[in-house]
């Protein structure tokens, strides 16, 4: 999980094709291209194709995306307007007629990186729950931060380290504090993961489940952690899990801060309640996230609030992982122009798929047709 976020595939096999049936009830989609062949982006270019070239196609149950593509018509794309309309009109009731609505009105194109091609990388993200105190105690002596008052006034904002160790910086997230965790690992994983769930303990006792949602970030580059214990040599390639990273500083807490201070990044958060627990985060186009029908891209390539197929397999196997998605999510080491990281949820189960995911990837975006 977090090395994937900042290190490039090797070149692999791309997943074995699927032979696409085109149910009888289902309205074949229209041959040739638009008058928009080409779509160019600041970092990808896309490029018109048929719907019987995204594999897996009519495989998916198209119909479990139409909660996030809603949630994205919240705040859609300008060019998704009309579209968003008639969509909260629309009730499909089975995956064929929500998969022939998206192909009435929309047309696929392959996703290609300007450098290299149409294969490029997926990773896993989830939402940590984590024990926390709302004041400090025993056992509990690791702040999570609201930004600094001072945030904006200095560009870049101090380090992790500087804000560890110099008294200047540490006077700015004084009274800052929204709780505190057991361990900095906890802290850390919060940050990179961009938010996560606290079931916090009170100071009268009483226990509630409350979310730490991103705020801001202090400009610095983000550096992989289990890059840095690659490049130490205390983790090889394939063992720099979640896991094996916390597994590898309770071990070694003596250099826990050397650790620590690799990533210069900070994220402070801000406190929301949790409404509905069935619902995620807010990502960075301000819709909640949707378990396995939400991905973080690059919006230099893909705009937030496209709907994108994604061809890839499923972490630490090779059954294929085929499925429309919407692209409603960033973070600082998703760049790239075939570059997502995928969303599984909360709890145990989406933690243990994140922190396994690093497959190559193909895309198609899915726009809005230019001609009827």
């Amino acid at each position: 999980m977090v090395v994937a976020c900042s290190t490039p595939l090797p070149p692999a096999p791309a997943p074995a094709p699927v032979q696409d049936k085109t149910p009888a009830t289902t309205t074949a989609p229209s041959p040739g291209v638009p008058d928009a062949a080409t779509i160019s982006r600041a970092r990808s270019r896309w490029i018109a194709v048929d719907w019987l070239d995204l594999p897996g196609w009519y495989d998916d149950h198209t119909l479990e995306l139409w909660p996030a593509l809603l949630r994205g018509c919240d705040r859609p794309p300008p060019e998704w307007t009309r579209l968003c309309a008639d969509a909260r009109k629309a009730v499909p009731a089975t995956d064929a007629a929500a998969r022939e609505w998206l192909q009435q009105r929309l047309q696929p194109y392959r996703v290609e990186a300007l450098d290299n091609g149409a294969e490029g990388l997926v990773t896993g993200y989830f939402e940590p729950l984590v024990d926390a105190s709302r004041t400090p105690r025993a056992g509990f002596r690791v702040p999570l931060h609201l930004p600094p008052a001072d945030l904006a006034s200095r560009k870049p904002y101090w380090t992790r380290q500087q804000l560890d160790t110099q008294p200047a910086a540490q006077r700015a997230l004084r009274g800052r504090e929204l709780a505190y965790v057991a361990d900095p690992m906890d802290a850390l994983i919060l940050q990179i993961q961009g938010s996560g769930r606290l079931q916090l303990t009170e100071p009268d006792g009483s226990r509630k489940l409350v979310r730490m949602a991103f705020a801001a970030h202090n400009e610095q580059p983000y550096k992989s952690v289990g890059r840095w214990l690659i490049e130490q040599g205390e983790l090889k390639s394939d063992q720099a899990s979640w896991p094996a990273i916390k597994s590898w500083a309770q071990k070694n807490p003596r250099r826990v801060n050397e650790l620590l201070w690799s990533n210069p990044r900070v994220v402070f958060f801000r406190e929301e309640p949790i409404g509905d627990p069935g619902v995620g985060p807010r990502g960075a186009q301000g819709a909640p996230l949707t378990p396995g029908r939400s991905i973080a891209v690059d919006p230099l390539s893909i705009p937030f609030g496209t709907p994108v197929w994604l061809d890839t397999t499923e972490p630490l196997g090779s059954a294929p992982l085929r499925r429309v998605v919407m692209a409603q999510d960033t973070g600082g080491a998703i760049t790239g122009g075939v570059r997502a990281d995928f969303f599984w949820g909360w709890g145990e189960q989406a933690e243990q798929q994140a922190g396994r995911m690093k497959q190559q990837l193909r895309m198609w975006a899915l726009w809005p047709r230019t001609t009827s």
